[in-house]
């Protein structure tokens, strides 16, 4: 039976693809599909055949431009000034803004069920507010503080005995109270004006959901048992929209060829990737680097051997590649893997240490600072290629995400409504 759906998104760069491609799934499946996106997102999501809305109260950036950049994670100092970066750019200040469109919406349509992006919390708590059970998507690991996991934010190695795990207790507790330091007076205040009642921490909010859709595979993320609204869903591997090239083929020659694809969202990394052109110059290798919308071609200076573009799809150019060089996006760090490519990871923010961990871990990939110089970035190149162990890993962590990927249960679970058309 169709269903009537509200997806509330924001823009996260890597997270784009996946949530806009839950969409389009339940669009080709024949449910009525609405999207909230930012102005960014808008050509991506015009592609879902959903309907597309775009934001009126909520930041609505533009672009990619770093100006627009919610996180600024090359500014960041401390976690708890991230924590505060956060709360007022992503989770708290938005929220007002993001409650009212989304209230808005609910009211215009009756959805039967809204589906939010993580730190949507207003998007959450209009729901919550006209009765609507919601869903949160989570198109990375799982990124709540729980019991017994290793914290995220950190890129943390899994705990070993007493001290580990009093470790990572200590640093679960410092994330809860730092996050809720900048959030939750503004949380509970606008709870207050929705008539909702308060929350103990932000988190909570999060864990009001129906269901916490976890979009990897359970063989990339770390052990942990997980809250009983959390689901593995599997990963959607989908290339962003403006990715897709018909006439796109490969470099010439018959070198092995090695993808470098860094963040589509600004994160000062020009000066990484010029090093890792010049480093790649040095191999007997063939370069093909994506700058993404982010940062234009002719930032990076190429090399007869190392091709710089805007753009290429990433799932063909993985079909032809050895190896790819990667800042750890959970995205693009999947795709290589489904695609049985080692790599080397250059995490920048966000999750991309604990993706970073997560793969150097199964033996799959090379970690390097972002202030690695070109030569240590040949180095890691020439390691995983000359190395078969790296190869190896990445194919059984591959075969995994694969399966996962083809046995996908994330429209099930959206689907998972009762006769009455909720859930």
């Amino acid at each position: 039976m169709p269903h009537t759906y509200l997806f509330a998104l924001t823009d996260g760069g890597g997270t784009v693809p996946p949530e806009l491609g839950a969409a389009r799934r339940l669009v080709e499946r024949g449910h009525r599909v609405t999207v909230l996106v930012e102005d960014s997102m808008l050509p991506e999501a015009s592609a879902t055949g959903a309907r597309v809305v775009r934001w009126e109260h909520g930041p609505n950036r533009p672009d990619r431009d770093p100006a627009h950049d919610p996180f600024r994670d090359w500014e960041r100092t401390s976690p708890l000034a991230q924590a505060r970066l956060m709360g007022d750019r992503a989770i708290a200040g938005p929220a007002p803004g993001h409650a009212r469109d989304v209230a808005a919406a609910i009211d215009d349509d009756r959805p039967d069920l809204v589906v939010s992006s993580i730190f949507a919390f207003g998007a959450m708590m209009a729901a919550e507010s006209r009765g609507i059970p919601f869903d949160v998507l989570m198109p990375n690991v799982y990124v709540p503080p729980t019991p017994g996991a290793t914290p995220v934010g950190m890129g943390l190695v899994p705990a070993r005995g007493p001290l580990g795990r009093a470790r990572d207790a200590a640093m679960r507790r410092m994330t809860v109270v730092g996050l809720d330091r900048y959030t939750l007076e503004r949380l509970n205040a606008l709870r207050a004006e929705l008539g909702v009642g308060p929350i103990a921490h932000s988190w909570e909010q999060v864990h009001r959901a129906r269901r916490h859709l976890v979009m990897t595979s359970p063989a990339f993320d770390l052990p942990a048992t997980l809250p009983p609204a959390a689901r593995y869903v599997g990963p959607v591997l989908d290339d962003p929209s403006w990715a897709d090239d018909d006439d796109w083929s490969p470099p010439p020659g018959d070198a092995p060829l090695v993808l470098v694809a860094m963040s589509s969202t600004f994160q000062d990394h020009v000066g990484v990737l010029q090093r890792v052109v010049d480093g790649l110059a040095t191999l007997p290798v063939r370069g093909l680097v994506t700058t993404g919308p982010a940062v234009s071609p002719a930032a990076v200076r190429g090399t007869p051997d190392v091709t710089v573009v805007a753009s290429a799809p990433h799932g063909r150019a993985m079909r032809e590649a050895a190896a790819v060089v990667t800042h750890g996006g959970h995205g693009t760090l999947l795709k290589a893997l489904a695609a049985d490519l080692p790599a080397v990871v250059v995490p920048h923010g966000r999750d991309q240490a604990d993706n970073a961990v997560r793969v150097t871990l199964r033996g799959a990939a090379v970690r390097l600072p972002r202030t690695a110089s070109s030569a240590r970035f040949a180095d890691a190149v020439r390691r995983v290629l000359d190395d078969p162990s790296y190869a190896r890993s990445a194919r059984a962590l591959g075969a995994a995400i694969r399966r996962d990927a083809e046995h996908s249960t994330l429209v099930a679970e959206l689907e998972e409504l009762d006769g009455a058309g909720r859930a």
